[in-house]
């Protein structure tokens, strides 16, 4: 099996999933895309984390992130179980999930960790961008619950370094100032910053968020 790692393109796939077959790259189109694996339907932990992504919707909207969830059960479960995650979380289930019954696509995305539990799917997380690639891989164990926060938080980081010479420190929060790239001279950073800029050390420059009014 062969480890997926940041900037592989993510492998594509055929599947059955709650609205209907998909390929993942043609569902994907030019869109970013969050995949992101459960270890069973009908658990208190991925309830609370599917109805909080259904209350996300707009926020990944906003960044052009569609999102997919999968699990190792089947269609009709998966079908089942969103109306106790619609009733219970208060919300409506607006993204589609992956039955993955054969496992095809946790194997195909090392989804499954035989020393946490040899059949069920870990909670991995992979946020793919919209040239395919793999920006980001992230693994929780089974009885830890996703921050969708800080998922959010990170795609913000990722569409904006994608696209300006930059990057984020350290608990950086969208609208703050970011760190100019070391690959820039200072004093090439006024024509290329306009904003202005702050030299705390010459390999670290800060200049206020670039792709804001």
């Amino acid at each position: 099996m062969a480890t997926i790692r940041l900037g592989d393109e993510a492998p594509n796939f055929n599947a059955k999933t709650t609205e209907g077959d998909i390929n993942f790259h043609d569902w994907l189109g030019d869109s970013w895309g969050i995949l992101f694996s459960h270890p069973a339907d009908y658990t208190p932990v991925c309830t609370t984390e599917l109805g909080t992504v259904a209350k996300y919707k707009e926020e990944f909207d906003k960044r052009n992130v569609k999102v997919v969830a999968l699990s190792v059960d089947g269609l009709d479960s998966h079908k089942g179980w969103i109306g106790d995650i619609n009733e219970t979380q208060g919300t409506t289930v607006n993204f589609p999930i992956i039955a993955d019954e054969d496992r095809k696509v946790s194997e195909l995305y090392d989804m499954i960790h035989p020393n946490a539990d040899s059949k069920l799917t870990v909670r991995s997380v992979f946020v793919i961008g919209d040239d395919k690639k793999v920006k980001l891989i992230i693994t929780y164990p089974a009885s830890t619950g996703r921050n969708f926060d800080e998922l959010l938080r990170v795609i913000d980081s990722l569409q904006l370094t994608a696209y300006h010479k930059v990057a984020t420190p350290a608990n950086w929060n969208n609208g703050e100032d970011v760190v100019v790239s070391p690959a820039i001279a200072t004093e090439d950073i006024p024509s290329m910053f306009p904003k202005g800029h702050k030299v705390v050390k010459p390999y670290l420059r800060t200049t206020p968020q670039p792709n804001l009014d």
